[in-house]
């Protein structure tokens, strides 16, 4: 059963004649019943959004976890010391790092492998960072 979520009063007449033209049977000629084809299908439609945007961080998640454990990292203790070194990169984009920067994402490996061993001012040392990586921290306060 699908739950409407939104007033079908609210979609226009216009809309609704572009919109339900592809569908088969009567749902494309009788109003009303193309007026409650184009609700579910908009229902369907936001949901399908949000499920493709679960299943995309899943997959960023999976390549990302994938890449670490070929630098003998674990994915919880590469996305925990990264954030510990304030390194604020989203998971789509160590994804992408991972699949066509592997120097610079196995850098991010190296700099947070330091983090857990030895804390931030070992990662940091003298202000120099690992090849590959450019950070706006400049020194410690």
């Amino acid at each position: 059963c699908v739950y409407m979520h939104i007033n079908c009063d609210i979609i226009n007449r216009s809309i609704n004649i572009q919109t339900h033209r592809h569908f088969r049977g009567r749902k494309n000629r009788c109003y009303k019943l193309a007026v409650r084809t184009v609700c579910r299908a908009f229902v369907y439609a936001t949901k399908a959004r949000k499920v493709k945007r679960r299943s995309m961080r899943t997959l960023w998640i999976s390549r990302i976890a994938a890449a670490s454990r070929e630098h003998g990292l674990k994915y919880p203790a590469l996305i925990h010391n990264l954030v510990k070194s304030s390194v604020q990169l989203n998971r789509r984009i160590l994804s992408d790092l991972a699949i066509t920067e592997p120097r610079t994402f196995q850098a991010l490996a190296t700099l947070a492998r330091a983090r857990q061993q030895e804390g931030l001012r070992a990662a940091l040392g003298d202000g120099t960072e690992p090849t590959g990586v450019f950070s706006r921290i400049t020194q410690l306060q």
